[in-house]
Order: structure tokens, then sequence, then C-alpha cells
């Protein structure tokens, strides 16, 4: 497998193929290569599979007519090469490479149609000075094209590439998002139903596609009419039996074999559902069968991978270990266990590995399994793709009753009853929600209302009464090309080439051929399949009515997340997204934890990975910024240093100056003894100042104060919550929408911190001040809310995304008392401290301070308290994440 890239339309630029090859090493790292000739450039990175020693490429035909950078691997190429061979073709290579070169020469485009295998190509003919792309049957190998400006001037120039990436990195390309795309996936789900992506003007081809390029311009058609052959197949309906289901079987094992064809190790992935069952076994036959030319690729022992959950409900170990134990003996089996840790940490790097949004969190089992396996394998083997031939998806069921029932009600109604058990898993879900009274959020209302109504005329649909037209659908626009795509940028992260033995269009259009009861019989879908691996597979894969497959426990996961993922949800950015109503969101995600309504996992998900996705590839981002915050994140500050951005000395408004020294603690949580801690900081304070400096030692020598933030106060006391532990009612989500949120979240703008002030102050004091704020703003009064309602509500605080946990998912309330703990903790440091910072010391302050403004909430120390607010004017202690809830304050006599 390898990965290709280019241009078509400039002069020569070595600079631009060298940046978008680079940019996808991880698809060949054996080889490199580039080619240009007049306005036509190729780039090539190879993973050496066939013909190791040789079939470097770019590759060239003998006369130097075509140059073809090529992805892939055309299966029957020995039978194509004998071909051209008699047609007095020669070969100075063992490589498909050559052989897929050769046949363009020979038939031009119409050799694509005779390739059965996977491939994304690029041609370029020097006589006739012609571009030619084209990507295989299937789409299992992707070729992204762009159209942009040419920096040369005159005319736009072609890119295209294996992957996105590169051709965001030609510098060519200016990022825009496809907000139909992000759309149709946010509102349907959709997200590979086209040959549009998540980029604007950036599109791939579509399975079965080709491209030229030359001085005529750009012309793409398909190549082939597989599609059409598949539904006039269809309507032959040859009658199902065993020897249909014999030679489907011999059909089958002769495509796994042709997929064993490889110079380097190839091994299985196994989830334990029927399709990779079915491959690994059908291996296992063939090594037992002692076919050593077939299987001198395997090894004598199969390695297969597999993603368990022990513990799970998504569990599939035990199916996995059925598979193990026909195998025994000619099995080498690696198990992965993903958590929910370990999604966390790989998140970032799977979103950018994918490129564009995708449904759930599912193919991230199949990323850790392909991490694991390029250890020990470069090529893997797997069951994609029989689902969409032969209807493994619950959905089909309804599809092929409508059909039935066209034919007569007694038809239908025999096979519905055979298929009651299917279909109640698909409706006992529906069911207990509408039980469990919980409340419906259509995801319309978690959009922007702008956004929404931009695409309100979007539709998406899907065949719902002929069974194989359903099929063909989802095979090469619904469903399919996105799993294709998880696949091949999972296998090409790590370097490995997936093949899919199921996608061979010869099999494919032999069970199109077949009746319609060779797909569904009596309530069981894959029939020609169970029945040709039935001897072969356990009875209990067999016979297998519940499918799971490569997926994680999503929703195990996302509980156990949800503070990471509520954390995504309040963020600045995801705020200011002109396609999600911010609010809307954070109260569904507060219900779908209380579980108080219908809203799933996979709805978040899109919301998360969208997010994700804009800030990696949408976002501006400042790489030297990045590295700074890294190393300012590694940096633990001493208690002599200042916060980020701020500094230790301040000349007040009223003339005073002073020195300030925030310092970092531990997070603090309600069974915190704060008296204790606030004296082991004060002590570590005193004894590391000797050693600090001789500036240090001058600047506190005059009179101080202890200022602590009323958040840890609060928290200690037990006054913070989490905002999934807040029922919040509707007044408060009424009003807290005409609250003006900040950008850090502080206020009266989410809901959680609406309810505890209508907890605290009473929902007719809320109101009241509701009404006088509103008089206020058009008086241009500012403030007159928290006038009218009360000090302690002012001190109210949301969850931010830039807190620490806990504070980023929390709602507090003021301080219980803020002047008695100020004066309990000022008599504990007078009694601690030894001279002279005893005699010099004057007392506690509580304070609430933000970006925005200062408020003294609690102190015991002489009046006007704003004098102690002007010390603050900055926020020494910073705002978010900085663990400094602390501050010594000195008077400065030096100054």
């Amino acid at each position: 497998m390898c990965g290709i890239a280019g241009y078509h339309g400039l002069s020569a630029d070595l600079d631009l193929l060298t940046r978008m090859n680079d940019r996808q090493q991880h698809r060949g790292p054996d080889g490199e290569g580039i080619v240009t000739d007049g306005p036509c450039g190729l780039a090539h990175r190879r993973l050496s599979i066939i013909d190791v020693a040789h079939g470097q490429q770019p590759m060239e035909t003998a006369d130097g007519r075509y140059v073809i950078a090529y992805n892939g691997e055309v299966y029957n190429y020995l039978d194509l090469r004998s071909e051209l061979q008699a047609q007095g073709r020669t070969f100075v290579t063992d490589s498909d490479t050559e052989v897929v070169l050769q046949a363009f020469a020979q038939w031009g485009p119409e050799a694509f149609d005779r390739f059965n295998g996977m491939f994304g190509l690029a041609v370029w003919d020097r006589r006739e000075q012609r571009l030619t792309l084209a990507r295989d049957h299937f789409g299992i190998k992707p070729v992204y094209v762009a159209t942009v400006p040419n920096p040369q001037g005159g005319g736009d120039v072609l890119l295209f590439a294996s992957e996105i990436t590169p051709i965001l990195e030609s510098g060519l390309y200016e990022r825009r998002v496809n907000d139909r795309s992000v759309y149709r996936y946010l509102r349907f789900r959709a997200h590979e139903d086209g040959t549009e992506t998540f980029f604007d003007g950036i599109e791939r081809l579509a399975p079965g596609e080709m491209l030229t390029a030359d001085a005529t311009g750009i012309h793409r058609r398909r190549y082939t009419r597989l599609e059409e052959e598949l539904l006039e197949l269809a309507k032959e309906q040859r009658p199902y039996d065993e020897a249909a289901a014999a030679e489907y079987r011999r059909r089958l094992v002769e495509s796994v074999r042709l997929r064993l064809q490889s110079e380097v190790p190839v091994g299985t992935s196994l989830s334990g559902g029927l399709d990779s069952s079915a491959v690994a076994v059908v291996i296992n036959q063939l090594l037992n069968e002692g076919d050593e030319l077939s299987t001198r690729s395997v090894g004598t022992r199969q390695n297969t991978f597999s993603a368990v959950f022990p513990g799970s409900i998504n569990d599939e170990e035990r199916y996995v270990d059925a598979v193990l134990d026909i195998c025994t003996g000619h099995v080498e089996a690696h198990k992965i266990k993903p958590t929910a840790d370990d999604f966390k940490a790989d998140l970032l790097d799977f979103v950018r590995t994918q490129e564009e949004p995708l449904i759930s969190s599912g193919p991230y089992a199949q990323y850790q399994v392909m991490r694991e396996a390029t250890k020990h394998v470069t090529v893997l083997l797997d069951g994609q793709g029989a689902d969409e031939m032969m209807a493994g998806y619950i959905p089909y069921y309804f599809v092929y009753l409508r059909q039935l029932r066209a034919q007569g009600a007694t038809v239908a109604a025999a096979e519905l009853a055979k298929s009651l058990d299917v279909l109640y898993r698909l409706g006992r879900f529906k069911l207990r929600s509408k039980l469990r009274l919980r409340r419906t959020t259509p995801t319309t209302r978690l959009l922007g209302r702008d956004f929404a109504k931009r695409f309100e005329g979007e539709r998406f649909t899907n065949e719902g009464a002929d069974l194989k037209k359903r099929l063909v659908d989802d095979i090469f626009r619904n469903s399919l090309p996105s799993l294709l795509r998880y696949e091949d940028k999972n296998t090409m992260r790590f370097s490995l080439e997936g093949r899919v033995p199921f996608l061979d269009k010869e099999v494919l259009k032999f069970v199109f051929s077949l009746s319609d009861d060779a797909i569904i019989k009596d309530g069981w879908n894959k029939r020609v399949l169970r029945d040709a691996t039935r001897g072969l597979l356990p009875e209990s894969i067999n016979r297998r009515r519940n499918k799971i497959g490569f997926t994680t426990p999503q929703v195990e996961w996302f509980m156990r997340l949800k503070n990471h993922f509520y954390n995504i949800f309040l963020s600045e950015s995801f705020a200011n997204r002109p396609y999600v109503d911010q609010a809307e969101v954070i109260n569904a995600f507060e219900g779908w934890i209380k579980g108080t309504n219908d809203v799933d996992t996979m709805t978040f998900w899109r919301l998360i990975n969208l997010e994700l996705w804009l800030r990696e590839f949408i976002d501006e981002r400042d790489e030297d910024a990045d590295e700074e915050a890294a190393a300012r994140a590694a940096h633990v500050k001493t208690d002599y240093e200042p916060n980020e951005r701020r500094g230790l000395d301040l000349v007040t408004a009223r003339g005073e100056s002073v020195r300030r020294y925030p310092l970092r603690t531990d997070l603090v949580s309600k069974d915190t003894d704060l008296d204790a801690r606030v004296l082991e900081h004060v002590d570590r304070f005193f004894a590391g100042l000797p050693s600090a400096g001789a500036d240090h030692a001058a600047a506190t020598s005059g009179p101080w104060w202890f200022f602590i933030s009323e958040k840890i106060v609060a928290i200690t006391q037990g006054r913070s919550y989490f905002v999934w532990d807040i029922k919040v009612s509707r007044p408060a989500r009424v009003l807290s929408r005409y609250v003006t949120r900040t950008p850090a979240g502080i206020g009266l703008g989410s809901p959680f911190t609406m309810q505890l002030a209508i907890q605290e102050a009473g929902l007719p004091r809320v109101l009241y001040a509701s009404a006088g704020g509103a008089i206020g703003k058009v008086i241009g009064r500012k403030g007159l809310f928290y006038e009218l309602v009360g000090n302690s509500i002012n001190a109210i605080d949301g969850p931010t995304e830039y807190s620490a946990y806990p504070s980023n998912v929390s709602a507090k309330l003021a301080p219980k008392d803020p002047d008695l703990v100020a004066a309990r903790l000022t008599a504990a440091i007078r009694e601690r401290l030894p001279e002279p910072w005893r005699s010099t010391f004057r007392g506690t302050v509580v304070m609430d301070a933000n970006d925005i403004g200062r408020n003294v909430l609690g102190a015991d120390v002489e009046k006007p308290w704003d004098r102690y607010e002007e010390m603050f004017a900055d926020n020494p202690l910073g705002q978010g994440s900085e663990q400094t809830p602390m501050a010594m304050v000195f008077l400065r006599d030096d100054a």
C-alpha cells in the first residue's frame, strides 16, 4: 500500500511535491519518488508488499510515454500479465504496479474495469500531455482532488493525493468548511454520501470514477457499469440452493487466497462477528490443507488481532475465543483491550488520522487494533463489506418486509413472524425511552438557529422497499464508503495494508444473481454466507442473531469521560461556532447524564468530533505559541513567581505600591481541612523566603495581608456542585438565556448557576432583580441586577473550560460566613507566625476576583474594602487552571 500525490497545471515544482509527499510518509515508509514533466508532477510513497526489491515508483514504460503513481493491489495481476505478454508486452519486474501500467498502455482507461482489487492511481501520458486519475470499483483506496488558483498565473491547478492533508500542506488551498457537509452530518449522520468532503473545494473521486486533465480541461466520468450490472443481475433471481451455497464458498475461498499474495507477513482482523470469523477460518482451512503456496505470507500460525472489552456489554471475547478454538495449533492470537482513558489520550490523533468527522467512536477500536498489528504484520485481512452485500444490519429487514408486502400480505407476515426477535432489539430501546417518559430533544434544537434555517431544505432519503437497490445504494454511497475510509485511514496511520476479501466484484456479482432468499430468509440475514461456512465456523457464530463487530462501549466511556466532554462543550471556541446552540447542547448533555432525555451518545459524539476537527484542521494555529504553552505547562511555578501574563508588583489607584505572591496549591475538595492547608502554604512561603533573593526580602518587610479566593472556601464548605447534580428548573433555563456569558463562562449565564441563585435568593427576588436589571440597561446603569439580588449571588461561579477539574464541571455558591472564615484564618496564621511577620500581619481577605472585576466578600481588616479590591486590579491569581487560589500581599515600604 502506498500514497500518491501530485498536480496538473504548474511548471515543475519539486518543493511542492516534496511537501505533499512528506505529509503522507506513514502511507509508504519504504521508499519515495518524484517525477515532473511539463504541467504535471507525480509524487509517491511506497509500502513494499509485492516484488519488494523492485517496483519503485513513479514507474515508467520502456518507451517513456506513460508514468504511473499507484496505490493499491490488483489481485488478478498474474492473469493480466499473461494476457499482456500474449499481446507482445514485456516486463522487467514482478510487481503488480508494472502490470497496471502496461495494462493502461495497452488498453487505456478500459483497463480499469479489468482490474479486480483496490487502487487509487495517477497516470501521466507524456505524448498527449494528459493526466488520468482513477479509483477502484468500491472506493477501497481514496483519491482526493482540489482545483485551486494558479500561483504562477493563468488558469487553475489540479491537486490530488491519497489523503486530504497533503492538499492542505500544498499551501495553495485556502482552508474552508463545507457547511452543507457539516449540516448533513449533524442532522442526518451523513458524512460520505457523495463526492463532497468537509473541506469546501476538496472532493473525492467516487467509486469506479476516473478524472482526466489536459489542455481541454478537467473531465470526470465512470469507467465501469458495475452498479448497473448488479441491478441487472438482481432481476435474474437464480434459485438459491445447496449448490449455490457451495459455489459461493468456493468463490469466497478463492477471494481470500488471492488476497494472501504478499512478500511480507499477513494477519487477520478478528472481531468475533460472522464476517471476520469467516475470513479467519478460511485461512485456517488453507493452512490445514497444506496450501503452502497460498499461505506462505501467513506462516505456520495465523496472527489474529481482536479488540475486547472485559466486563462491557460490547464485549465479543467469547466469540473470538470460539474461533480461536477452531483454529487451535494454527493461530497466534493478539487481544487488545482499549479503555476510556486510552481513548481520551488518543482522541486528538484519532481525529487527525481520520481527517474528516465520523459518526461514532467505534472505529477507535480498529485504530487500536492496527497499532498493535503493525508490530507483527504488514498486511491485514478483515470482513468489511459483507454487511452491505448481504443485509447485515437490522434496518434491511424492514426494507425486505416492505418488498414482500408488495408480493402479498401472507408472504410478508410469514417472514415477519420469523424475524420478531431481531426486530425487537431495534424497537426495545425506543420503547424503553418512552416508558421512562424521557424528554424528546430533536437534533435541530441543538443547532445554531441561522445555520439550521439556511439548510432546512436538505433531505436524506433511503430506498425503502427494494432490498437489492438499497444494498447497491449502501455499497457505493450511504454506508460502505465511510467504513472503507475508516479502514484506510486507520491502517495507513500505522503503515499497514488492509485487504477486504468480501469486496471482490465477481463474488458480489454472484450474490446479486441469486434470489433474494439467499440474502434474507426466515429471519436470517447473510443466509448464503451462513450456509457456506456451516461446518467451518462454530455454531455459536454461524447462528448468531445479534451483531456488534468492531466498536467501543461508547455509552460507558462517555459517562466516564463526561467531565472531559463537558469541558469541550463549555469552551469558548464551541460557544462561538455558528453550527451549534451551546446552551441547548449543555442542557441536553446534562439531561443525558441524568437520563431525562432521549439524546444519545452518537449525537454528542458528532458535536465533539466536529469541534475537535475544526480546531485541528480549520482554526488558525500558532505553532510557536503551542510550543510556548507546552513549556509553560511543564514548568511548575514557585511561590515567588507571578502567573503567566501577570506581574508581582502593582501601584494602586490610590498610589499604594504592593507586591502580590500567588501561592500554587493542590486541588481542594469538601474534605480538605482549609485551615491546615492555608497554614501549610504560609509556612512554606516564609521558610523559602531567605533563599528567594534580596529583592523578595526587601519587598516583604512591610505590612501584609493574606488573600484567599472565595472558590476554595466555598468548595471546602461543600457549596460546590457537579452540574449534573443540580436539578435545573424551567425558570432557571429561561432566565439564564437573558444573561450575557463572558468568554470564561462567569456569572449567571448558565442554567446551573441561575438555579443556584434561585435556590439561594428565591425566585421572587431573582425575578425582581431581573426586572431591575432590564431597567438598568435602558437607563445605562450597570450592575443593578446584583445590587438588587444581593452580594452573595454575585459570587456564584459556573463551570469554565479553563479551570482545573472539578471546577470545570461544577457550579459554586458564595462561601458561607466569609467574615468568620477570614477571622478564623487570621487567628490561626497569627498564632503560627514568628516575628517579624506576626507584627506586620494585618489580616485575611476573602476575594472574588476575575478578569472582569473584583469583590471583597468578607474580611477582618479595616475598611474601606475597595482598597483591597484595587490591590487585585489585574487579578494576579489568574483566571483558570493556574491553581493559585491564595496570595501573600505586601505593602512595599522600599518602593
